[in-house]
Protein backbone atom coordinates (compact mmCIF):
# COMPACT_ATOMS: atom_id res chain seq x y z
CA UNK A 1 0.00 0.00 0.00
CA UNK A 2 2.90 2.37 0.71
CA UNK A 3 4.16 2.16 -2.85
CA UNK A 4 0.72 2.98 -4.22
CA UNK A 5 -0.19 5.93 -1.98
CA UNK A 6 3.15 7.61 -1.31
CA UNK A 7 4.04 10.82 -3.11
CA UNK A 8 7.74 9.99 -2.79
CA UNK A 9 9.41 8.69 -5.95
CA UNK A 10 10.75 5.20 -5.18
CA UNK A 11 12.65 4.72 -8.44
CA UNK A 12 15.84 5.91 -6.74
CA UNK A 13 15.79 3.01 -4.27
CA UNK A 14 15.14 0.39 -6.97
CA UNK A 15 18.80 0.01 -7.90
CA UNK A 16 19.81 -0.12 -4.24
CA UNK A 17 17.28 -2.86 -3.54
CA UNK A 18 18.43 -4.95 -6.49
CA UNK A 19 22.05 -4.67 -5.31
CA UNK A 20 20.96 -5.57 -1.78
CA UNK A 21 19.17 -8.61 -3.20
CA UNK A 22 22.34 -9.69 -5.01
CA UNK A 23 24.27 -9.24 -1.76
CA UNK A 24 21.65 -11.31 0.05
CA UNK A 25 22.04 -14.13 -2.49
CA UNK A 26 25.83 -14.05 -2.08
CA UNK A 27 25.51 -14.06 1.72
CA UNK A 28 23.13 -17.03 1.51
CA UNK A 29 25.60 -19.00 -0.61
CA UNK A 30 28.42 -18.13 1.81
CA UNK A 31 26.27 -19.24 4.75
CA UNK A 32 25.71 -22.62 3.09
CA UNK A 33 29.39 -23.32 3.71
CA UNK A 34 29.77 -21.47 7.03
CA UNK A 35 26.52 -22.70 8.61
CA UNK A 36 26.50 -19.66 10.91
CA UNK A 37 23.37 -19.24 13.00
CA UNK A 38 23.97 -15.49 13.42
CA UNK A 39 24.36 -14.97 9.68
CA UNK A 40 21.20 -17.02 9.12
CA UNK A 41 19.18 -14.59 11.25
CA UNK A 42 20.78 -11.52 9.64
CA UNK A 43 19.94 -12.90 6.19
CA UNK A 44 16.36 -13.67 7.26
CA UNK A 45 15.63 -10.20 8.64
CA UNK A 46 17.45 -8.47 5.77
CA UNK A 47 15.45 -10.56 3.30
CA UNK A 48 12.15 -9.41 4.80
CA UNK A 49 13.29 -5.77 4.70
CA UNK A 50 14.53 -6.03 1.11
CA UNK A 51 11.33 -7.65 -0.14
CA UNK A 52 9.16 -5.11 1.68
CA UNK A 53 11.07 -2.43 -0.20
CA UNK A 54 10.84 -4.30 -3.50
CA UNK A 55 7.09 -4.73 -3.05
CA UNK A 56 6.64 -0.98 -2.55
CA UNK A 57 8.95 -0.25 -5.51
CA UNK A 58 7.17 -2.69 -7.83
CA UNK A 59 3.74 -1.40 -6.77
CA UNK A 60 4.70 2.15 -7.65
CA UNK A 61 6.26 1.00 -10.92
CA UNK A 62 3.01 -0.76 -11.89
CA UNK A 63 0.97 2.31 -10.94
CA UNK A 64 3.15 4.58 -13.11
CA UNK A 65 2.94 2.13 -16.00
CA UNK A 66 -0.85 1.97 -15.75
CA UNK A 67 -1.05 5.76 -16.04
CA UNK A 68 1.18 5.83 -19.13
CA UNK A 69 -0.11 2.84 -21.13
CA UNK A 70 -3.63 1.97 -22.25
CA UNK A 71 -4.94 -1.15 -20.54
CA UNK A 72 -6.36 -2.63 -23.76
CA UNK A 73 -3.11 -2.31 -25.71
CA UNK A 74 -0.70 -5.20 -26.18
CA UNK A 75 1.93 -3.38 -24.10
CA UNK A 76 -0.62 -2.80 -21.33
CA UNK A 77 -1.56 -6.48 -21.20
CA UNK A 78 2.07 -7.60 -21.10
CA UNK A 79 2.85 -5.00 -18.46
CA UNK A 80 -0.02 -6.22 -16.31
CA UNK A 81 1.22 -9.81 -16.45
CA UNK A 82 4.82 -8.81 -15.72
CA UNK A 83 3.71 -6.57 -12.85
CA UNK A 84 1.60 -9.34 -11.36
CA UNK A 85 4.52 -11.75 -11.66
CA UNK A 86 6.89 -9.28 -9.96
CA UNK A 87 4.49 -8.77 -7.04
CA UNK A 88 3.83 -12.51 -6.80
CA UNK A 89 7.56 -13.22 -6.52
CA UNK A 90 7.98 -10.43 -3.96
CA UNK A 91 5.21 -11.87 -1.78
CA UNK A 92 6.42 -15.46 -2.09
CA UNK A 93 9.99 -14.55 -1.17
CA UNK A 94 8.84 -12.37 1.72
CA UNK A 95 6.71 -15.27 2.97
CA UNK A 96 9.70 -17.63 2.76
CA UNK A 97 11.86 -15.27 4.82
CA UNK A 98 9.05 -14.81 7.37
CA UNK A 99 8.78 -18.60 7.64
CA UNK A 100 12.52 -18.72 8.31
CA UNK A 101 12.03 -16.27 11.18
CA UNK A 102 8.85 -17.65 12.76
CA UNK A 103 9.11 -21.32 11.81
CA UNK A 104 10.57 -23.94 14.10
CA UNK A 105 14.04 -25.11 13.17
CA UNK A 106 14.89 -28.67 14.10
Amino acid sequence: AYGYFTKKDLTSIGGFLIMALIGLIIATVVNIFLASSALYWVISYAGVAIFIGLTAYDTQKIKKMSLEVEADSEQGKKGAVMGALALYLDFINMFIFLLRIFGNRR
